[in-house]
C-alpha cells in the first residue's frame, strides 16, 4: 500500500515555535532530489489505536514544533519543506515515534498520525542467542551482541520493544513511517508496495537505547499476509527506513520460506519488505459538477494486480498531491464518508511529474456545512477551528474571521453529524452540537463554555502544554496532604502530591515535602531543585491554586528546567 499525498484535518492551541536547525549524519548513501525549500501550512491529529486523541504530542515540521491539545490536534504555519515532501514528526512518551511524509500541497495540509505504544515484549540477556516472538508469528532472532549509543558493547538485560505493521491493517497509513518513498541501492527514486513492516527498539538497564553490535547480525521473519500470498514474490528487497530524510532506503533482500519472509539486519529501527518502482508526483483537485471543491474526500488509486490500493485525504481546496508509480493505467475510486465508493475512472499513465487539474465527479453531489464560530459576546472567533465527526470521520477546518466551511459528500444512510469549536484566545470552548444535513447552514456556534480550571506544564523552552479535562484535586485520607493530577486516554497523566495543605513554599525536603509524582519525563532518583508554591488551598468546590518550579535532571541524564502552574478545582 502507498499513501497518495494525504490530507486529514485537525489544530493546536499553542503558537508553532522555531527552533533551530541542528545538523546531524545522514545514514543514507544516497540522497532523493526532493526539490526546492518552499513554505506551506499544516494541521493535524494525532491519535492512539483506537482513535482517540492524544494530548500534548510534540510536533515538528522542520524547524517548526507544536504541541497537540485535548483533540489531538495541531497547526504549524509557514513551515520549510521540500517540493516532494514534507516531514511530519510526532513524538509523545510512552509511543512509537510518528514519522509521516507527504507531498504538500498549496492550501492547509491535513495529516493524520496514530501512534502506536512501545511495549515491551520481552527481556533478554546479553551474551546468548534469543529469539523473540509475537503471536502473528513475526520473530528476531538475537545473537547477544549489543552496543550502546556511543559505540560501546554492552552486558546486561535487554528490553525488546516490537511491533508488526500488516499491509491489511486499515490504519496502515496513519501508522507507518514516511510515505513509501524510498532510494534503491542505484540511487534511484522509487515508490515501494508493502509485504509487511517491523519496528524493533532496544532499550538497556539504564533506559538507554541499545543496537545490535558492530559486524553482528539479526534474523528477521515477518509473515505474509493471506491475501498476498498469491502475489509475493520468492525474494524481495530489504528497505530500513532513514529518520533523518524521511524515507526507505534499500538494505539487503529476504527470502519467502514457508509463508515468511526471512531476512538478516545488521541495526534496527523499522523495516520494511517491499516491491518496488518507478515514481512521479501526481496532483489532482476532486470537484463537483459546478466546479466546488470536495473537502476531505478519500481517493484510492489502485494498480493493475495490487492487492492494497495508494489512498489520500483531499484537503479544502479538493488537492491531493503523492508519488505513484510510473508508466501504469491507474484505477481511481472515491469513496464517501461511510466508505461507499461514488466515483470510478482510469487515469494515465504518467512518465513525468505532472498536474492533472480537475477530476470532476458530475453524478456526486457535495453538500456544504456553513457556519461562524463566535464568542460569549458574539463577535467572531479568529483565532480557532471548528471539527465535524460524520460517519465516523473527524475532520476541522481553522475559521476565518470565525467563519467555517466543510463541502462534503453526504452519505446516503446518516444524516446526522456533529460540531465542536474552539476559540484558542480565551480558551473556551462549545460542548459537541448535533446536527442534521436538513439544514447543514448551522448559523453561530458560540465557543462560550469557559475553562474553568487548567494545569500548564513547559519544559525549558518547548512549547506549553495545556491540560484542559479530566483534571482533579483532594485532600489525602489523612485531611492533611493533598494531590492535584489529570488523567488522559491511556490513563497516564500528570500527578503532583504535597504534603500540606497550609499556602507556603516547599520543597522536596520540606518537613512537609511536595513532589511531582508521575507523568513528567524525570529521574526522580536525582536531586531537584523545584519549588512548590501552594497560593491557595479552597473548600470543597473552590481552587486549588500552585506554582511549581525549578530544575530537574530528565532519565537522558540532562537537566531540565520546569514550570507549572495549577488551577483546579477542589473535588474531596
Amino acid at each position: 500500500m502507498v499513501v497518495l499525498g494525504t490530507v486529514f484535518t485537525s489544530c493546536n492551541p499553542n503558537e508553532d515555535v522555531d527552533m533551530p536547525d541542528v545538523p546531524v549524519d545522514n545514514p543514507s548513501s544516497s540522497q532523493l532530489d526532493l526539490g526546492a525549500t518552499i513554505q506551506r501550512d499544516f494541521m493535524g491529529r494525532i491519535v492512539d489505536e483506537n482513535n482517540l486523541a492524544i494530548e500534548n504530542t510534540v510536533v515538528s515540521i522542520g524547524s517548526k514544533i507544536a504541541s497537540t491539545d485535548a483533540n489531538g490536534m495541531f497547526i504549524i504555519k509557514n513551515a520549510s519543506v521540500k517540493e516532494k515532501q514534507a516531514y511530519i514528526i510526532a513524538d509523545k512518551s510512552g509511543y512509537i515515534r510518528g514519522m509521516r511524509t507527504v507531498v504538500p500541497t498549496q492550501g492547509i495540509n491535513m495529516i493524520k498520525i496514530m501512534l502506536i505504544q512501545d511495549n515491551v515484549i520481552a527481556t533478554i540477556s546479553s551474551g546468548a542467542v534469543s529469539d523473540v516472538q509475537l503471536p502473528n508469528g513475526t520473530k528476531v532472532t538475537f545473537d547477544g551482541s549489543f552496543k550502546d549509543d556511543n559505540g560501546n558493547a554492552y552486558s546486561g538485560n535487554v528490553a525488546v520493544k516490537m511491533y508488526y505493521l500488516d499491509p491489511s491493517n486499515p490504519d496502515i497509513n496513519s501508522i507507518m513511517p514516511g510515505s513509501l518513498q524510498a532510494v534503491n541501492e542505484q540511487g534511484e527514486a522509487r515508490v515501494l508496495e508493502s509485504y509487511g513492516m517491523l519496528n524493533v527498539e532496544l532499550r538497556g538497564d539504564a533506559g538507554q537505547e541499545l543496537n545490535i553490535a558492530d559486524g553482528h547480525y539479526a534474523d528477521i521473519e515477518m509473515p505474509v499476509d493471506p491475501t498476498q500470498t498469491g502475489v509475493a514474490p520468492a525474494t524481495i528487497p530489504l528497505w530500513h527506513f532513514d529518520e533523518v530524510n524521511g524515507y526507505w532506503v534499500e538494505d539487503g533482500i529476504a527470502t519467502l520460506i514457508g509463508g515468511k519472509y526471512v531476512g538478516e539486519v545488521s541495526h534496527f529501527s523499522w523495516w520494511n519488505c517491499d516491491a518496488q518502482f518507478p515514481t512521479v508526483t501526481l496532483c489532482m483537485t476532486i470537484v463537483d459538477s459546478v466546479g466546488i471543491p470536495f473537502s476531505n474526500i478519500n481517493v484510492e488509486l489502485w494498480r493493475s494486480g495490487a492487492t492494497y490500493p495508494r489512498v489520500g485525504s483531499s484537503n479544502g481546496f479538493g488537492e491531493i498531491c503523492g508519488l505513484i508509480p510510473a508508466n501504469e493505467v491507474l484505477t481511481l475510486k472515491a469513496l464517501d464518508q461511510c466508505g461507499v465508493v461514488v466515483y470510478t475512472s482510469s487515469i494515465g499513465p504518467f512518465s513525468t511529474d505532472t498536474n492533472y487539474g480537475d477530476i470532476t465527479m458530475a453524478t456526486v453531489s457535495s453538500t456544504s456545512i456553513t457556519g461562524s464560530l463566535v464568542d460569549c459576546d458574539h463577535i467572531n472567533v479568529t483565532n480557532g477551528y471548528v471539527t465535524v465527526n460524520y460517519g465516523g470521520v473527524f475532520s476541522a477546518v481553522t475559521v476565518v474571521d470565525g467563519s467555517f466551511t466543510f463541502n462534503v459528500t453526504e452519505c446516503a444512510s446518516l444524516s446526522d453529524f456533529t460540531l465542536e469549536g474552539v476559540n484558542y484566545d480565551s480558551l473556551q470552548v462549545t460542548t459537541a452540537l448535533p446536527f442534521s444535513f436538513d439544514n447543514p447552514n448551522v448559523g453561530n456556534l458560540i465557543a462560550c463554555s469557559a475553562v474553568t480550571e487548567f494545569i500548564t506544564v513547559q519544559i525549558d523552552n518547548d512549547p506549553v502544554d495545556y491540560y484542559l479535562i479530566n483534571l482533579n484535586g483532594g485532600t489525602g485520607s489523612d485531611g492533611l496532604s493533598f494531590n492535584v493530577s489529570n488523567q488522559t486516554a491511556t490513563g497516564n497523566g500528570l500527578v503532583v502530591f504535597g504534603q500540606s495543605i497550609v499556602p507556603g513554599t516547599y520543597t522536596a525536603s520540606s518537613a512537609n515535602s511536595f513532589y511531582v509524582e508521575t507523568g513528567i519525563n524525570m529521574d526522580f532518583g536525582m536531586p531537584d531543585t523545584l519549588q512548590f508554591t501552594l497560593n491557595n488551598f479552597g473548600a470543597i468546590g473552590e481552587y486549588i491554586d500552585m506554582v511549581i518550579t525549578g530544575g530537574f535532571v530528565d532519565n537522558n541524564g540532562v537537566s531540565r528546567d520546569l514550570s507549572i502552574t495549577i488551577h483546579v478545582l477542589r473535588g474531596v
